[in-house]
């Protein structure tokens, strides 16, 4: 009889989970926002991912949607807890409000179940959690995905890693690779703190990558040197590689820059530079990227996209918008061509649903990667892309 897995929340994380155990297990996805489910229930996406579209529109899923908690939590074996956690500035911790809250419920309502958090949460928090519930039933599970991508990620992952070395995590384990397409994927149980390191500090090399090159980038270009043939020679070093080496106006995105600072923060009262440095660089980045832009004098300016990459739906803390506040504060014009946004201003910037219309009005139009579709005024595109991927 296969497992009952209740996946809590169907955003990336949740949503990808939920199609990818619906294969192997008896799946409810339980979401507290009626439409996602609504949409789900019509056999469409909420979320940008063409694998998610794909499965959904070669037939409808074998899995149960509820928005009620007590149905959802029923017979429960295993229950993926993938609501969001976002970096709190006042507090210089994560905001796990929704993460504890689902998790005493699954607790009290189904006693039975085991909890697995997929949620971004800082390095700890699995054991005080445990401890503060008197229970043991309360694992933790990184996911390493991308943004559109997520389904595809979860069916070939890098690895599986599950911050529990008992029966229970085995058996996590053992189902999320009984789900996936690739054979002989990497398993590695931890203990639960461990788990939460590897996600922290796995997100943050990634971000230092991207803080690396895109120094590189404004070292050539105050130096009116070649980025690309510097990025070129550094990488075709196979212990450095030409991966993830595409400069940008800085990192952005559901992860890196809420999961670098609260790396940081868990370094209180550990030695380091090298952390802060990553965190700082960010903020350097758009320091210079902004500060190129208003060298060139522009009156108005237009902003293509906000999403951090292509493919995605996202433009929560994507690097762009740290640029658009730079420009506005010098007085700068900023318009905003952005299809996933439904108002008509955005941070006191009128949104320009028409193309054409951006083109014809801005002097200048920045976008973090060149797109096709502005080939035709590629003369006045501001953007680091070298590379045309993310």
């Amino acid at each position: 009889m296969p497992p009952h897995v209740t996946v809590v929340g169907t955003s990336y994380v949740g949503l990808s989970l939920a199609v990818l155990l619906s294969e192997v297990a008896d799946v409810t996805a339980y979401d507290i926002d009626e439409s996602r489910l609504e949409f789900l229930g019509r056999g469409q996406s909420p979320i940008d991912d063409p694998d998610i579209e794909a499965r959904l529109a070669a037939g409808p899923l074998d899995m149960r949607l509820t928005s009620d908690r007590a149905t959802a939590y029923e017979g429960a074996d295993f229950v993926v807890v993938a609501t969001p956690t976002d970096y709190d500035p006042a507090t210089n911790y994560f905001n796990t409000t929704s993460v504890e809250q689902v998790v005493g419920d699954v607790i009290t309502m189904a006693p039975t179940a085991t909890a697995v958090i997929k949620s971004t949460i800082p390095v700890g928090f699995t054991r005080r959690l445990r401890a503060q519930l008197g229970t043991d039933r309360v694992i933790f599970s990184p996911e390493f995905l991308r943004e559109g991508r997520a389904l595809h990620d979860n069916l070939h992952p890098s690895r599986i890693v599950v911050g529990d070395e008992g029966p229970e995590g085995r058996a996590f384990a053992d189902l999320l690779a009984s789900a996936a397409l690739d054979h002989d994927v990497p398993i590695l149980l931890t203990g639960s703190t461990e788990a939460e390191a590897i996600k922290l500090f796995a997100n943050t090399y990634l971000a230092m990558r991207v803080a690396f090159f895109n120094e590189l980038d404004t070292y050539a270009a105050t130096h009116l040197l070649d980025t690309r043939q510097i990025i070129e020679g550094v990488g075709l070093d196979p212990r450095i590689g030409l991966h993830y080496n595409n400069p940008s106006f800085g990192y952005g995105g559901y992860c890196l820059p809420k999961d670098t600072k609260q790396l940081l923060a868990n370094y209180a009262d550990v030695p380091q530079t090298l952390i802060s440095a990553i965190v700082e660089a960010n903020t350097t980045r758009k320091d210079f990227v902004a500060a190129d832009i208003v060298a060139r004098k522009p009156r108005t300016v237009g902003i293509h996209r906000l999403v951090m990459k292509a493919g995605s739906d996202n433009f929560r803390s994507s690097s762009v918008q740290g640029i658009m506040k730079r420009l506005k504060a010098k007085g700068i014009e900023v318009l905003v061509h952005e299809p996933e946004l439904r108002a008509d201003s955005y941070f006191g910037s009128r949104v320009v649903r028409d193309l054409q219309e951006l083109k014809d009005s801005c002097d200048l139009i920045v976008a973090n990667r060149m797109s096709p579709e502005l080939t035709d005024v590629a003369e006045k595109v501001y953007t680091r892309d070298i590379f045309g991927h993310d």
